[in-house]
C-alpha cells in the first residue's frame, strides 16, 4: 500500500508480484543486516566469489522456499484474488548470466549462504542480457535486447554511498614527496554498488551479491552543449554506461575487444577496492590479509584482479 501507493483494490498481476517481492525483501533485508553484524562481530575469513556471470533466476520463488514463507504467502495472495504461481510468473529473470558459468556461480553462492559461510559474491550490473528470441512474421528466429530492468528490481539495493572511481588510459609518475609511483589522467569512471541478499536454505544467514553499475563521473558537459555540440554534452555518460550496458559485448573488432578490456578491469578494480575496504575497517596489518580475505575467481575474465591486486599493494 505505501511503497507502490496502490491500494489492495486497486491491484493487478505485476503490482501484486511488486508488492509481494517488496514484502520479502523487507524480511530478507533485516537477516541480511544481522548476518552482516555478526560476521563483523566474528570477524572470520571471509571468502568473495568474482564471476562475470550470475544466472540466478527468478528470486521470489526461490527466496520464499528457503525462508519457509510459500505457504503463508501463498494463503495472503489467495486473499487478494491472486493464485501464487500467477505471481511468479510476472517476475523477469535477471540478464546477469546466459549459462553454465552463470549458473555455476550462483550455485555457489546460494551454498555458501547454505552452509553459514561469510561470503559476498561480485559481479557487474548489465542493463542488457545477452539477448533474447523472438519468432518473426515469416517464422523465422529474431534476436533482441534483453532490457531486463524494464520495470526495475525489487530485490536490489542501490548503494550510492559505496562508489569508487576507475580510471583507463593516463600516464603513471613518480611521486617526489613519497617516491611512489601515481595514476594521473586518463578517464575516470564511478562504480556504483548495488547489492542482492542471498538467502541461504533453512538458516538465518544471508549472503550478498554486489554488482557494479558503471557511470560517468562527469554527468553532463555544460561547456559543450552550451556551444552547440549537444553529442559532445553526453559523450562521457554514454562511453562510462558501454562498460555495463551488455554481457560480452561482440569482441571482432578492436573497439569490442577494448570494450571488453575495460569491461573486465572496471569489474575487478571496483571490487578489490571493496574487499580491502572492508578488510581495513577495524586495525590490522597488511600481513593478515591473507587469513582473512580469499578471492576465487570464476573461469578466466576476474583475472585481471591478480595484477590490480599486486598494483593496490605495492602503489
Amino acid at each position: 500500500e505505501y511503497t507502490l501507493a496502490r491500494t489492495p483494490f486497486n491491484m493487478n498481476a505485476p503490482s501484486m508480484y511488486r508488492a509481494t517481492a517488496h514484502a520479502v525483501r523487507d524480511r530478507l533485508i533485516e537477516q541480511w543486516n544481522d548476518t552482516q553484524q555478526y560476521w563483523t562481530e566474528q570477524d572470520p575469513k571471509r571468502v568473495y566469489y568474482l564471476s562475470l556471470e550470475f544466472l540466478i533466476g527468478r528470486c521470489l520463488q526461490n527466496s520464499l522456499i528457503n525462508l519457509d514463507l510459500q505457504p503463508a504467502f501463498a494463503q495472503a495472495t489467495r486473499n487478494l484474488g491472486f493464485k501464487l504461481e500467477e505471481v511468479f510468473d510476472q517476475e523477469k529473470d535477471p540478464a546477469l548470466g546466459n549459462g553454465g558459468l552463470g549458473r555455476l556461480a550462483a550455485c555457489f553462492l546460494d551454498s555458501l549462504a547454505t552452509l553459514n559461510y561469510a561470503a559476498w559474491g561480485y559481479g557487474i550490473r548489465y542493463q542488457y542480457g545477452m539477448f533474447e528470441q523472438r519468432i518473426l512474421e515469416d517464422g523465422s528466429q529474431g534476436e533482441f535486447p534483453d532490457f531486463w530492468l524494464t520495470h526495475g528490481n525489487p530485490w536490489e539495493i542501490e548503494r550510492l554511498d559505496v562508489t569508487y572511481p576507475v580510471r583507463f588510459y593516463g600516464q603513471v609518475i613518480i611521486d617526489e614527496k613519497t617516491n611512489r609511483k601515481k595514476w594521473i589522467g586518463g578517464e575516470v569512471v564511478q562504480a556504483v554498488a548495488y547489492d542482492m541478499p542471498i538467502p541461504g536454505y533453512d538458516t538465518y544467514n544471508v549472503a550478498n551479491l554486489r554488482l557494479w553499475d558503471a557511470k560517468p563521473s562527469q554527468e553532463f558537459d555544460l561547456g559543450a552543449f552550451n556551444q552547440g555540440d549537444y553529442v559532445e554534452a553526453i559523450n562521457a555518460r554514454q562511453r562510462a554506461e558501454q562498460i555495463s550496458s551488455v554481457l560480452y559485448p561482440n569482441d571482432n573488432s578492436s573497439q569490442g575487444k577494448e570494450l571488453r578490456l575495460k569491461q573486465q578491469y572496471f569489474f575487478v578494480a571496483a571490487t578489490i577496492r571493496d574487499v580491502l575496504r572492508r578488510f581495513r575497517k577495524v586495525p590490522r596489518v597488511w600481513s593478515d590479509l591473507p587469513e582473512k580475505v580469499s578471492m576465487q575467481l570464476n573461469d578466466t575474465h576476474p583475472a585481471l584482479g591478480i595484477a590490480e591486486l599486486m598494483r593496490v599493494l605495492v602503489d
